[in-house]
């Protein structure tokens, strides 16, 4: 005759259950250490293989979908690994990470975003730290101590302009030039820039900058857009004649199409890392790695300059790493970000128009 199991036999099976699922995670997270700690000469070739094994991964982006989709078609064909894609601007990619750790979901494995966003997920222990045979190429800025994350490129915000509605013989020479009337009506500026203006404004010296800031915008105005994309077409389209705080790479982009549209920089140039981070319980680690490892290879780092992004690789020049460059500490971003961000609210987007 079949008897139900006794309580002391489901206690057991259940303790036994619960220990062979405790001891298979530190196993697994040991795995992706130990394999993101193998710089070897074998580790590409590890990676590969066992990437080919698990067969896709799931990344969380901030880069645009076009540039992202030529970067993860060349790995797909390089590596037959298949990328799912999900694209958000920074922000929400940190609040779904953090909202899915919280709720004990862990299905992404690769981030790719902005360096202050990677550092919020670093010190929420999100990410894994990664010792790379490509660091060495990099700019030091590039590797922060901690490892856990890298930064790919560099997004240097740039001045852009609409050649049909701006002279090049009228541009500014230096952040003091936007004080003269001729600006009046003419400005724009994105709405989340609060990094650019506490570079430019330590640049300048803090009570400097930031009475200069007031003054720009009491003398000259200023039109506040949301989304760095959507700026920098309204200044192709002639709605903002100057744009402040354009990113390079999509102000070429669109010169390159064709728009009446020109940029420069006032120096230094300010810009901020973006990177790729390898989350710590990535479900394909062998993958994540790969592709962490090919956004900063010669190949990955090739296709962003032909995609007019600056690279951080030290091997590849552009016009913009060559001169004076000031890059965003994030760690002082996360410090002091509400700081910043409450000052240029108060100073920029409330009194902009």
């Amino acid at each position: 005759m079949h008897r139900s199991p006794t309580k002391t036999a489901l206690c057991l099976l259940t303790s036994a259950f619960c220990l062979a699922a405790f001891a298979a995670a530190p196993a697994h997270a040991q795995s992706l250490a130990e394999l993101a700690a193998n710089a070897g000469p074998d580790r590409e070739q590890r990676l590969a293989e066992g990437a080919r094994r698990e067969g896709h991964l799931l990344l969380y982006t901030s880069l645009t979908v076009e540039d992202m989709t030529v970067l993860n078609s060349a790995f797909e064909k390089r590596y037959g690994v298949k990328v799912t894609m999900w694209r958000a601007s920074s922000e929400k990619i940190v609040q779904r990470a953090l909202a899915e750790a919280r709720a004990g979901r862990f299905d992404v494995d690769v981030f790719e975003s902005n360096a202050p966003s990677l550092e919020i997920l670093y010190r929420e222990q999100l990410l894994q730290a990664v010792r790379s045979p490509h660091h060495a190429d990099l700019i030091p800025a590039a590797v922060p101590a901690h490892r856990e994350w890298v930064g790919a490129r560099l997004n240097v915000f740039v001045h852009a302009y609409n050649t049909k509605l701006v002279r090049k013989d009228e541009l500014p020479t230096s952040y003091a030039d936007l004080l003269n009337p001729r600006w009046k009506g003419r400005l724009g500026i994105e709405a989340s820039d609060e990094d650019w203006f506490a570079a430019v404004v330590q640049q300048l010296g803090e009570e400097k900058g930031l009475k200069f800031c007031r003054d720009v915008v009491a003398t000259n105005g200023i039109s506040v857009r949301r989304g760095h994309t959507l700026l920098a077409n309204m200044v192709a389209a002639g709605e903002v004649p100057f744009a402040l705080t354009v990113y390079n790479f999509t102000a070429e982009q669109l010169k390159q199409r064709g728009a009446p549209l020109e940029w420069f920089v006032l120096p230094p140039a300010i810009a901020r890392a973006n990177g790729v981070a390898v989350a710590r319980r990535a479900q394909h680690p062998h993958a994540a790695l790969l592709y962490y490892d090919f956004m900063i290879s010669d190949e990955g780092q090739d296709i962003l300059l032909k995609r007019d992004f600056v690279p951080a690789s030290r091997k590849l020049d552009t016009a913009l790493n060559r001169g004076p460059l000031v890059i965003i500490d994030p760690a002082l971003i996360v410090d002091e970000g509400e700081r910043w961000e409450k000052l240029y609210d108060e100073i920029i987007v409330k009194q902009g128009r």
